[in-house]
């Protein structure tokens, strides 16, 4: 009870970590701290794109009761005044502190991050983001481009440094302010990589010679895909070397050594990313605060490196809707340290491949949804209570359960045994969901089918990820009275994951599994 909180969220990013059986990727700071925490591998965003996903899992609701499917309205105006995670710590006597991308910016965070409400001082954001999107990668021309692919030499970029490096910085400095303060904090830190552009410093391309990076194991467009549920990744489309390409709309695909230069790059971005996680990790350590200090990591979704070929978020695929999420807890995922013992020492990935595993892991489907009930009920406050059906006139209340029952990975066996089932619905009821959704503004892919604004939204793909199955219905959408027809099915996808791991084989329509 009483401990602090460091939340730490990074964009775009999925579970293409050491600590979750990646081979390829060099991610030692991040599998440092799985050693050290609990590891759920099922971990599923209700929506796969930015600023529902944030808002949804600061405040503790889904996306069907912010209303956001977009970036352009603000949950306390357009819907109801909902208390958010860092704003229930902060009411509970902590400080919280925002720093990088916590809030997506603009209007669905009203400006300020949700400053005064979530935040004690005001939100920090590194004065280089602004030129995340400008020309600032060197061409093999010498020129200057606006491109996807964008390694770095950071010494030419503009103030000599990047956005992630001074979120560290920052971040960093406050830890060593509330070391000496005695008052509890709630730091959340948010990393804009591996967010496009793959922005990063060059020298990361050496972990990764393109000789070693494969092409996505399905890079082709299913067969029996429903064309409601591609999307044609227009974001990248506009980045001026995917622009100089000239592929086709909405399928593509892209050319192979593009396609490989893009995996290369997202690999490169997430060893730079892990290496921003190592040293605010260290400086945890160098405070002394590791024995008394939950650190959380996870991202707001994923991305897809040309599986189903697509790229980017915008589906309800695993690959765009799957995170990592891991609780490092002194003293319950760890025994208790030792005064000045290093939990964290930082690790260069040039030279360290420790292969270190996880501290434990649960296969449980759960849903970013959950982090409030999670944070409040690990720091020992007040679990929100669950929100009635209805709930647009609460303030405080969450749709997702705690997922705290689940860290003691021995129980989950435990609990499987005693599953008998004599009492069937129980049975049922015992089975871990993860709920994602999708909009789209009509049945095949169009320039705006990957972001559709509220009021050009026409059919939306509710999605369940049991731990054997991915069912996905889309179904008719009224954003007027924000509505869903379930009897109104425009398609369905069903894929077995023991068989299909991939996802690229639905069944829905075979009539054996009716």
């Amino acid at each position: 009870d009483g401990m602090n909180v460091l939340f730490i969220v990074a964009d775009d990013l999925r579970p293409v970590l050491g600590c979750y059986g990646d081979k390829l990727v060099k991610s030692p700071n991040i599998d440092q701290l799985a050693s050290q925490s609990i590891v759920f591998s099922n971990a599923y965003a209700q929506q796969a794109v930015c600023a529902p996903s944030r808002v949804s899992f600061l405040t503790g609701r889904r996306p069907d009761t912010t209303r956001l499917y977009d970036f352009y309205s603000y949950w306390r105006v357009h819907t109801g005044n909902y208390s958010t995670m860092p704003q229930y710590f902060k009411e509970n006597g902590y400080v919280t502190l925002s720093v990088g991308k916590v809030f997506h910016p603009g209007v669905s965070s009203n400006y300020s991050d949700d400053y005064p409400y979530s935040w004690s001082i005001p939100p920090f954001h590194p004065s280089t983001e602004k030129y995340e999107n400008d020309k600032t990668c060197r061409g093999k021309d010498g020129k200057l481009y606006a491109n996807l692919v964008c390694p770095v030499d950071v010494t030419e970029m503009p103030s000599g440094t990047l956005p992630d490096i001074q979120s560290t910085e920052e971040a960093i400095r406050l830890l060593n302010v509330m070391k000496t303060s005695k008052q509890k904090f709630f730091l959340a830190v948010g990393y804009h990589k591996p967010h496009i552009p793959l922005r990063y410093p060059q020298e990361f391309l050496k972990l990764y010679p393109l000789e070693n990076i494969t092409l996505a194991p399905d890079p082709w467009v299913p067969e029996k895909l429903p064309s409601v549920a591609y999307n044609p990744w227009t974001d990248i489309r506009q980045r001026d070397d995917v622009k100089a390409l000239n592929v086709s709309f909405p399928y593509g695909p892209l050319p192979e050594d593009f396609q490989r230069q893009i995996r290369q790059s997202y690999y490169a971005a997430v060893s730079y990313l892990d290496v921003q996680v190592g040293l605010l990790l260290n400086a945890l350590d160098d405070a002394g605060l590791s024995n008394s200090t939950i650190v959380v990591f996870t991202a707001d979704h994923g991305w897809s490196l040309g599986e189903h070929g697509e790229w980017a978020k915008y589906s309800n695929f695993d690959v765009a809707t799957r995170v990592p999420l891991m609780f490092y807890v002194p003293g319950m995922t760890t025994s208790s340290l030792s005064q000045g013992e290093r939990v964290f020492p930082y690790l260069d990935p040039f030279s360290h491949v420790l292969g270190l595993v996880p501290q434990g892991q649960s296969k449980k489907a759960v849903e970013l949804v959950s982090l409030f009930s999670t944070l409040a009920e690990l720091a020992g406050l007040q679990v929100p209570p669950a929100c009635p059906e209805t709930s647009f006139h609460v303030a405080l209340c969450s749709e997702g359960a705690s997922i705290v029952r689940y860290f003691n990975a021995s129980e989950e066996k435990a609990e499987e045994e005693k599953d008998g089932c004599g009492d069937t619905y129980r049975c049922f009821n015992e089975e871990s969901v993860a709920f994602s959704q999708y909009p789209r503004p009509a049945d095949t892919p169009q320039w705006n089918s990957d972001k559709p604004k509220l009021k050009d939204i026409r059919i939306m793909g509710y999605s369940m990820r049991t731990v054997d199955y991915r069912y996905t219905v889309w179904v008719r959408f009224y954003p007027n009275n924000f509505s869903a027809n379930f009897e109104d099915v425009h398609a369905g996808e069903l894929y077995v994951v023991e068989t299909d791991p991939n996802q690229d084989y639905n069944i829905y329509n075979n009539i054996s599994h009716g």
